[in-house]
Formats: C-alpha cells, structure tokens, sequence
C-alpha cells in the first residue's frame, strides 16, 4: 500500500525538496517521517514547503551575488610566493593550498580550501592560473606567482 508525502529535504532516489510523492508506507512511517525527511500531505504543509522553498531560492541567490562579487575581486588579485630554492631553481618542498589561502588571506580575500582546486601542491618556479570554485555557477581564476626567495 502506497501514501504520499511531500518532502521537506531532498531524499537520493526519490526526489527534491517540495516534491510530492508516493512511498510505501513503511518507509515513510519507519524512515522518512521519524527523520523530518517527509510529512503527510495537507494544505498546511503545501504552505510551509512554499515557505522553505520561497527562503531557500532567496539564500541561494544571495550567495551566488556574493560569489560573483568574491570572483571580481580574485580577478583583479595575484599572490606572489617566495619559497626558498636550492641549485637549479629546484624548491625545497612546496606551495600548497593552504599556503595560497593564507597570502589571499592576507590581501582581505577568504576562500575556503575546497573552494582553491590545487590537484597537486605547486614544486616548481613559475606563474600559476589556480581554478576556483565560489559556487555551482561561479568559476574564478587566481594567479599565483612562486618567485625564489
């Protein structure tokens, strides 16, 4: 026996946030009601996940706007790194991500380290074009130059 249930989170297989669906009524008794994942469906609940849904697109909006201005300004940034060298220009260790957020730090711009896509640590000499990813939408590059001390 089936019942409906509007989601009130996204569920993986099931659907998004607001969605209305139809579950085995074990599951939602058993699962997805006791985690506040669904509730039953009623005209009070529509409004509540109008609500929620309404707030979430406000919140997302505002942080795609902060992450557009925060890409401006890592456009207009670049961060010179001294590291010591020995013969040959060879490093010794290397430039890593968290050394990159502490210099940007530095110049007033706070990224999280997730959002700075350093595959590798940087071993070598030379200018850097460093992708960033602010938000699902918004992509920056920040230029990084590792100079010998």
């Amino acid at each position: 026996m089936a019942k409906e249930v509007i989601l009130m989170s996204p569920v993986d297989g099931l659907g998004t946030e607001g969605e209305v669906v139809r579950v085995a009524e074990g599951y939602a008794r058993n699962y997805l009601l006791p985690q506040g994942k669904a509730a039953l469906v009623t005209p009070g609940t529509h409004r509540l996940v109008e609500k929620k849904k309404a707030e979430r697109l406000a919140r997302e909006a505002a942080e795609r706007e902060a992450a557009e201005e925060l890409a401006k300004r890592l456009g207009n940034v670049s961060v010179t790194l001294s590291v010591k060298t020995g013969e040959g220009g060879k490093l010794f260790g290397s430039v890593t991500a968290t050394d990159v957020l502490t210099a940007l730090e530095k110049q007033g711009i706070k990224l999280d380290k997730k959002q700075l896509q350093l595959a590798a640590p940087l071993r070598e000499l030379g200018v850097f074009d460093l992708p960033c990813k602010l938000h699902d939408d918004v992509q920056a590059t920040c230029k990084v130059w590792v100079v010998e001390e």
